[in-house]
């Protein structure tokens, strides 16, 4: 039974394409390819919380299309997660475990934690198999202390003291390695995730723009976007604008179109700004 058209779509994610695309390849057709995507993404547990990091390159296979693309998704007062993958994916994958753990915050009367978010959104994305291309890092401070995880599309998780994930994370990985500490003050911290994020700027044509940066402590979260400017825009040495007529006409010709007005007129309506 067909849904009318009448009808207003349902909410949240919808598979109709990878249907459609089955049946393409049934009746000997190509199916459509996806876009390949590229991000940089990172996080670390210093001495009072947790340093999240992100790069602000939005692209389309080989497209940029977005480039000052925030990455860092809000999930509750003291969580916060940076996405990687499709946008799209990201962006609702994060809002419906916030609005989730909003409920659950008003549920107990607590702060939630940290872990809770965590299975949450790894029984989301084990459920739909890997079709929801979301690759999270989630981090955050409760009642126990600093947390940080990686999440996967297919809904396995890790909890580490540092972790890259994206096009760009080997890159970021081999900062990390070679400048993480244990107990690291917060300006330390904060370098060497910059310095991360930077090293997949500069090594992945998948990341690029500036670097974003989430500071999540005990008393209070630090969202600075941007943090630091990794490509500046280049000054141009000349002007490139040339006076009329110094490139030759060599041949002109104007055609006239034919038309004919049937009725002209001029409503002055009032423009809505409510």
């Amino acid at each position: 039974m067909s849904t009318p058209m009448s009808e207003p779509p349902a909410g949240g994610f919808s598979f109709e394409n990878c249907r459609r695309n089955h049946i393409l390849q049934e009746k000997g057709f190509k199916a459509p390819t996806a876009y390949k995507t590229g991000t940089t993404i990172c996080g670390i547990v210093f001495k009072d919380g947790v340093v999240l990091g992100a790069d602000t390159r939005a692209t389309e296979d080989t497209i940029v299309a977005d480039k000052n693309c925030a990455k860092i998704h809000y999930i509750a007062p003291n969580i916060y997660c940076c996405g990687a993958g499709t946008a799209a994916d990201t962006e609702m994958t994060t809002q419906m475990i916030s609005s989730q753990l909003e409920l659950h915050q008003l549920n107990t009367g607590r702060i939630p934690r940290v872990c809770t978010a965590n299975r949450l959104l790894k029984q989301m994305l084990f459920r739909y198999h890997g079709y929801i291309s979301a690759a999270l890092v989630l981090g955050g401070v409760d009642s126990k202390g600093p947390h940080l995880y990686s999440i996967w599309p297919h809904g396995s998780t890790d909890k580490l003291p540092f972790v890259t994930m994206g096009s760009g994370s080997l890159a970021a990985m081999a900062v990390f390695e070679d400048g993480y500490k244990p107990n690291m003050e917060r300006g330390e911290a904060m370098t060497l995730v910059k310095n991360a994020i930077r090293a997949g700027i500069f090594n992945d044509l998948g990341s690029g723009s500036n670097v974003d940066l989430c500071v999540i402590t005990r008393d209070k979260v630090d969202y600075l976007r941007p943090y630091d400017e990794a490509n500046l825009k280049g000054q141009r040495q000349g002007k490139y604008t040339y006076k009329r007529g110094t490139t030759a006409v060599l041949t002109k010709n104007v055609k006239k179109l034919e038309f004919e007005v049937l009725s002209t007129s001029v409503r002055a309506e009032p423009m809505e700004t409510a």
